[in-house]
């Protein structure tokens, strides 16, 4: 498939070649000018899990002495002022040498301020990363004290690439002034890296006097200047960002459902748990599971911004596959490894015990269910199977490895706390709500972990409505974030409309969770996303990454190609920002078909964070063509079987079959040494013409 998929790796592997790798750490946590309110807990955390990835986990080796770490909370690190940021940047670029690489962590506040020099930004506001010496900011001078400048950022970084180091820079911070709501939770539980304006003394007037139009606003500005680099001599450049400039970011307690939480960036996070699982991908890779993680956990209303050459394996190392098992250490404690919690495992889950890392599944010469479970290690005992005991004697090098992928379909919410007359009223109605919902949506308390979170909020345009939350609880923009009015229902019809909302949420989730779980890989077809414009009517390529921003008449055509040799059905499914599911297409390609389809316009109805799947399952002879659009939110049939086949069952149970949790089968056993079935995702932005 022409789109930057993990799960379809076939990249040329890159020379090694002698180089050093260096990395400068952020982490600004506390702000002594700042009101307590406002300090942050996250960033000592996230530039000491970033540490231990690049000096353990990385595919690329980073010695100690070269990772530098400033952070106040970090112990023996020095704190991250102005003047010591500065001077370790000066120390990098006078150490590295063409060739070498340059890992840059940012985690810590941001905001804006008017621009000292309105030509140098589009939007006539400098962006500011927060140093913990911070001052305020004095309308005379136009700046804040101490802090680091987006347009200091970029010449710090140019020095670099001009010794002819390649950098990849990573921000965790973000600088809106969106208006954020919040349900409530614990007050160290989540904090947004969000520092308003006015905080710092920033004359909010003065804000709104410089803001201008960006251009067209199909084109996402980064949070912070970057530099292209890649001219003859110059090394590259990759920036990560956190959140979209007019967004914020999160931190809160993680790794979800482990005791040892602490606060982290859901960035950080988010980025190192894709490394340690995909870390042989290209920059676009990272970012497209990034992207789908977000999703998929309701980790954040932000969308993180990708930009530089996002065909480059991550670290400038070697192309790979997915890792999904590891070397094993036989200790009296049981089979160790070295893989926690930030590559996708957890206490409970069973692994194959290999006796090379090159055999099949079916040779396991038994199983291990881990038993304790850190970030970066686990530890297994040897557990029955059917039928098959591990051996008491093992070869030397034994692998553990990952089974099939446990696909959880059931949806966690949380209620709201007491205390409000809306709490009241849907607490009141809980157990009409739980049977209205069904057995896949589970309630608990306001303090657990959830999915999805259930808040009033009193100082909302609906004081009155329980409102529908992402697992941060954090709510930006209003206008496109679910409610039920409660004061014009009573406990049934609250009950009956809040499940319908919930449900319906559920199966566009389901659906992208599924998608994640199958994957793009089928090298038997080749798909393309093009768009044009009412002002440009050229068909160009829709990109996977950076997340493409598409305006009200922008079409979306999709162009399929059957490569291989034998048939394949085709269905292409939209989840819109409304959580609506749409069904576009459907139909069978013969070997040597080609697809060329204009699906659909943007309308202006609704716009947001919307997601393109198109399914791909090979076709069985003389079957029905393959017709998924029972799984339209507004025509849902979970009772009609769709040709039979296995894919089809884990597509019903993704609608919302009666399975509450499970492994699902994606392919038939007399199937399986074909291609598989496959599902391509797209996210898109969409938004009003300005």
């Amino acid at each position: 498939m022409k789109a930057l998929f993990i799960s379809a790796l076939c990249l040329t592997a890159l020379p090694a070649s002698a180089r050093e790798n260096y990395a400068l750490l952020i982490g600004a946590n506390q702000y002594p000018s700042l009101e307590e309110r406002w300090w942050l807990k996250g960033p000592a955390n996230d530039v000491q899990l970033v540490a231990e990835y690049l000096t353990t986990e990385a595919p690329v080796p980073f010695a100690a002495e070269n990772v530098t770490v400033l952070s106040d909370g970090v112990p023996g690190s020095t704190a991250p002022t102005l003047a010591a940021i500065r001077g370790s940047f000066a120390a990098l670029t006078a150490e590295v040498q063409p060739g070498d690489f340059v890992y840059l962590h940012f985690s810590g506040h941001g905001t804006q301020a008017p621009a000292l020099d309105p030509s140098t930004e589009l939007d006539g506001l400098d962006e500011l990363f927060l140093p913990v010496d911070i001052g305020p900011w004095t309308r005379t001078s136009g700046t804040v004290e101490n802090a680091l400048v987006d347009d200091e950022i970029g010449t710090l970084v140019d020095r670099i690439l001009d010794k002819g180091a390649d950098i990849w820079v990573v921000f965790d911070s973000c600088n809106s002034g969106t208006v954020t709501r919040a349900a409530d939770l614990a007050d160290d539980e989540v904090r947004t890296r969000q520092l308003p304006p006015e905080a710092l003394g920033i004359d909010i007037s003065s804000v709104d006097e410089v803001v201008r139009s960006v251009g067209d606003p199909r084109q996402s500005e980064a949070p912070f200047d970057a530099m292209p680099g890649g001219d003859a001599g110059r090394g590259s450049l990759v920036a990560f960002f956190a959140a979209q400039s007019n967004e914020v970011t999160p931190e809160k307690n993680l790794p979800k459902g482990q005791p040892g939480r602490k606060p982290q960036g859901v960035f950080t996070w988010t980025l190192m748990e894709t490394l340690s699982e995909y870390p042989n991908a290209t920059y676009g890779q990272i970012g497209q599971e990034v992207l789908r993680r977000y999703a998929v956990k309701n980790l954040a209303k932000s969308t993180p911004l990708f930009e530089g050459d996002l065909d480059q394996i991550v670290f400038g190392g070697e192309a790979g596959a997915r890792v999904s098992q590891w070397r094993a250490d036989v200790t009296e404690a049981g089979l160790v490894i070295p893989a926690g919690t930030l590559h996708g495992l957890s206490e409970g889950a069973v692994l194959a015990v290999m006796g090379s890392a090159a055999d099949a599944t079916e040779a396991a010469l038994g199983y291990v269910k881990l038993t304790s479970v850190e970030t970066f290690s686990s530890v297994g005992q040897a557990v029955e199977r059917d039928g098959t005991v591990l051996p008491g004697e093992l070869p030397k090098g034994v692998t553990l490895r990952k089974l099939d992928q446990t696909l959880d379909f059931t949806l966690t919410v949380a209620l709201p706390p007491e205390g409000t007359a809306p709490a009241a009223a849907l607490l009141a109605a809980v157990g009409a709500l739980q049977e209205a919902a069904g057995p896949r949506l589970r309630f608990v308390a306001p303090d657990q972990e959830a999915d999805l979170r259930l808040a009033a909020l009193p100082d909302s345009p609906q004081p009155d409505a329980i409102w529908v939350l992402p697992s941060t609880g954090l709510a930006e923009d209003l206008g496109a974030t679910p409610s039920v009015s409660t004061a014009d229902k009573d406990g049934a019809e609250l009950a009956a409309v809040l499940a319908d909302t919930l449900v319906t949420m559920a199966r566009a989730q389901n659906l992208m969770k599924l998608a994640g779980a199958v994957g793009a890989s089928n090298p038997d077809v080749e798909v393309e996303l093009l768009t044009r414009t009412p002002e440009d009517r050229t068909l160009r390529a829709l990109p996977f990454v950076p997340v493409p921003t598409l305006l009200p008449d922008d079409e979306v055509h999709v162009l399929a190609r059957n490569t291989g040799d034998g048939p394949v059905d085709v269905n292409v499914l939209y989840i819109g920002a409304d959580w609506s599911i749409s069904h576009w297409f459907s139909g069978r390609l013969q070997p040597g078909d080609e697809l060329k389809k204009g699906l659909f316009k943007i309308s202006a109805d609704v716009l947001g964070q919307e997601r393109m799947l198109v399914v791909v399952t090979p076709a069985r002879p003389q079957s029905p063509v393959e017709d998924l659009s029972y799984l339209a939110q507004d025509a849902l049939d979970t009772a009609r079987a769709v040709g039979g086949t296995a894919f089809g069952d884990a597509l019903a149970e993704a609608g919302f079959g009666e399975t509450t949790r499970g492994a699902i089968a994606l392919t038939d056993e007399a199937d399986a040494a074909g291609p598989g079935p496959a599902i391509l995702q797209l996210e898109l932005r969409t938004k009003a013409a300005e």
